[in-house]
């Protein structure tokens, strides 16, 4: 059965002066105030798209290597995932870059690293993000 997740945003004013909201509708967890300065700059308490991409993606390929990691055989005692999501302007988002860190009883270092890139491969938010370059740094605890 397929699941549809929503998220609106409203918007108000010109790109580089005005700003908006997002917010997760399907959840009801969270509003994220967002603006173009926060986009091309940084700005501190205002998020940007690439950065709810990045929680998109570190949460999709944490899941997808837990249950990697399983059908192996090994079952991760914890994974942290960060996802560094590149945005240019004038170009777009340029790229993802996921670091890993895990803890995995049994398991050495160079299974860890083949599974993980299994799971980079077969994260569905990686396959969407396929026409951006996306790198990995895996590591065991």
């Amino acid at each position: 059965m397929a699941l549809t997740s929503e998220a609106t945003t409203v918007w108000n004013g010109p790109l580089a002066t005005g700003s908006g909201i997002v917010t997760l509708d399907s959840s009801h967890a969270a509003e994220f105030p967002v603006n173009w300065k926060a986009r091309s700059e940084g700005a501190p308490n205002t998020t940007n798209p690439e950065e709810l991409l990045g929680a998109a993606h570190s949460a999709c390929f944490s899941m997808a290597l837990s249950l990697a990691l399983s059908e192996a055989g090994h079952t991760p005692e914890s994974i942290q995932t960060t996802a560094a999501v590149t945005f240019t302007p004038g170009i777009g988002v340029v790229g993802s870059h996921l670091l890993v860190n895990a803890r995995v009883p049994g398991l050495t270092a160079e299974e860890f690293e083949v599974i993980a890139e299994g799971a980079k491969e077969n994260c569905p938010i990686s396959k969407a993000l396929a026409g951006i370059p996306i790198t990995l740094e895996a590591e065991l605890a």
